[in-house]
C-alpha cells in the first residue's frame, strides 16, 4: 500500500489553495527536510503568528474556522484551547500532540510524520505560542521508528533555525519539543491514558474532571492534540477562516479537508486528502477504484476498527461527522476498509475482539471482564459451538458496555462493530449455534441495546 497515492493517475492536482496538508509532498515519498519545506512557503505561518497576532487571536482563528479534532471524537479545537486557564501565574504548562496512532486499519498520521515532520512542529509551535506552553511532547507510537527519527531531525533543524528554544523570533517566548515514543499500548490514545504514560505510570485513563486542561502532565495545564489536528493549523492562520471554510463539500457541517483512505481488497488501496463531505462512494470508487476483480463489497467501516459496519447502499453517505451519523455510526478516523463476501463476520469479529479485550487497561469491570466474555461466546459460534441465547447475551454486552457505561470510551467502541454486524448479518452468527444446544438465559432480559 502507497502512503502517497492521490486518485486515479494523480488526476488531482494537490496546490497550496486545494490541499493544506498534502501540497508539500515530494512524488518520491522523500522526508521535506528544513530548506525544502522553508522554500514551499513553511513556517510563513509561525512567523505571521509570532508577528502579527496575539494569543487570544490565534486560539478565536481557530474557534471561528471550526476545526475539530482529527483523532476520532471530533471536539472542536478551538473549544479545547478556551479551556487552558488565562491566569499568567500559571506559567508551567504543556502541549502534548497524541501520535499514538494504534487504531486498526489507520495510518493517516504516520503519513504526515514521515513525510512533512516540519509541518508538524510548526503547527505546534502556533499552538504553543496560542496557549503560552513552553514546553511540547509528541507522544509516539513506539513502533513507527521511522517517523520517530525523521522528527527528531526536524527537531533539531528547526532548533538550528531559531524555531524552538529560547526567544523565538525574538519574541521572547521560548518552546522546547521532545519526542516520546510509547511502550504500545492502544489505550494510550486516550488523552489521559498517554498523560500517565508520559509522566511513567501505568497508561490508564483518568478521572475526569478535573480536565487536562485544568490538570494535566504533572499536576500543570495541558492540551493534547492528534497530528492530523496541528497540522491545520499553519494553513488557517497562514490562509485564513473564510478560506479553510470554502474547502468543505457543500452540505458538510465540519470544514476544511481530511486525510482519507480506504483499504481491503479494493484496486488501489490508499490515502487521500480530500474536502469534507465527499461521498463514500466517490472515495471507495473514483480513488480506491472499488473492489479487485473476482470481489464483491459486503460491507465497510468508514474509519478504524472502532467505528460500526455499514453496507453498499450507505456508501452514498457524505464524509463528515454528522454524513456518517445519519447512517448510523461514527466517522472516526476517516480511514475506511472494505469487507469482501469471502469474509465471515464472526470470525471477523472474533478477531477485533480479541484486540480490544488484550488492549483494554483492565480498570473498569465492564470492560475488563466484558471483552473477554464477548471473544469466549464468539470463539464457540465460529467453531459451530454456540447455545441458544448466545447472541442475546453479544447484544447484552453490547448495550451495557456502550457509550457512558464504562470509565473511557474504549468498550463503546470495541463493542460498536459487534453490535452493527449482529444488526446487518445474524444469521452468520446463527449458524454458528449448535443445532442440539440447549436453551440459556441470555445476560439479562429484556435488553434496550444501547439504553
Amino acid at each position: 500500500m502507497t502512503l502517497t497515492s492521490f486518485g486515479p493517475a494523480n488526476r488531482i492536482a494537490r496546490t497550496a489553495e486545494t490541499h493544506p496538508l498534502t501540497w508539500r509532498l515530494r512524488d518520491d515519498g522523500e522526508p521535506v527536510w528544513f530548506d525544502e519545506y522553508q522554500a514551499k512557503n513553511g513556517y510563513a505561518a509561525a512567523r505571521k503568528a509570532f508577528a502579527d497576532l496575539s494569543q487570544d487571536d490565534i486560539v478565536q482563528t481557530v474557534k471561528d474556522a471550526g476545526l475539530k479534532g482529527r483523532g476520532g471524537a471530533g471536539f472542536p479545537t478551538g473549544v479545547k484551547w478556551g479551556l487552558m486557564p488565562k491566569d499568567e501565574s500559571m506559567n508551567i504548562r504543556y502541549l502534548l500532540c497524541n501520535a499514538d496512532e494504534m487504531e486498526p486499519n489507520t495510518w493517516k498520521d504516520r503519513m504526515l510524520m514521515e513525510q512533512l515532520p516540519h509541518l508538524l512542529i510548526e503547527g505546534m509551535l502556533i499552538s504553543a505560542r496560542a496557549l503560552k506552553t513552553y514546553r511540547g511532547y509528541i507522544f509516539l507510537r513506539g513502533e513507527y521508528t521511522t517517523a520517530a527519527k525523521h522528527l527528531r531531525r526536524a527537531v533539531e533543524e528547526a532548533k538550528a533555525a531559531g524555531l524552538l528554544g529560547k526567544n523565538i523570533l525574538g519574541s521572547g517566548f521560548d518552546f522546547e519539543l521532545f519526542v516520546h515514543t510509547g511502550a504500545g499500548r492502544y489505550i494510550c490514545g486516550e488523552e489521559t491514558a498517554l498523560i500517565n504514560s508520559l509522566e511513567g505510570r501505568r497508561a490508564n485513563p483518568r478521572s475526569k474532571p478535573p480536565f487536562p486542561a485544568a490538570v494535566g502532565v504533572w499536576g500543570k495545564p495541558t492540551c493534547v492534540n492528534n497530528v492530523e489536528t496541528l497540522c491545520n493549523v499553519p494553513a488557517i492562520i497562514g490562509d485564513g477562516v473564510e478560506w479553510y471554510k470554502s474547502l468543505a463539500r457543500e452540505g458538510s457541517e465540519d470544514h476544511g479537508t481530511k486525510l482519507m483512505g480506504f483499504s481491503g481488497k479494493v484496486k488501489n488501496p490508499g490515502l487521500w486528502e480530500l474536502p469534507f463531505g465527499v461521498t463514500a462512494r466517490e472515495l471507495f470508487e473514483d480513488y480506491a477504484g472499488g473492489m479487485r476483480d473476482g470481489y464483491k463489497l459486503k460491507c465497510w467501516q468508514p474509519g478504524g476498527a472502532g467505528t460500526g459496519f455499514l453496507l453498499p447502499e450507505h456508501l452514498d453517505a457524505q464524509m463528515y461527522a454528522g454524513g456518517i451519523a445519519k447512517v448510523g455510526t461514527r466517522m472516526g478516523t476517516g480511514l475506511a476498509m472494505a469487507v469482501d463476501e469471502s469474509i465471515n463476520m464472526v470470525s471477523l469479529l472474533r478477531n477485533m475482539e480479541q484486540f480490544f479485550a488484550r488492549e483494554s487497561c483492565g480498570f473498569c469491570t465492564p470492560c475488563r471482564d466484558g471483552l473477554p466474555w464477548s471473544v469466549k461466546l464468539l470463539m464457540a459460534l465460529e467453531k459451530g459451538q454456540g447455545q441458544q441465547g448466545d447472541i442475546e447475551t453479544l447484544l447484552g454486552l453490547v448495550g451495557f458496555l456502550g457509550p457512558g457505561k464504562t470509565f473511557c470510551a474504549h468498550a463503546p467502541g470495541a463493542v460498536e462493530p459487534l453490535g452493527s454486524a449482529i444488526k446487518y448479518f445474524r444469521p452468520e452468527f446463527e449458524a454458528g449455534i449448535a443445532p442440539t444446544s440447549a436453551a440459556v438465559p441470555p445476560l439479562a432480559r429484556p435488553i434496550v441495546v444501547g439504553a
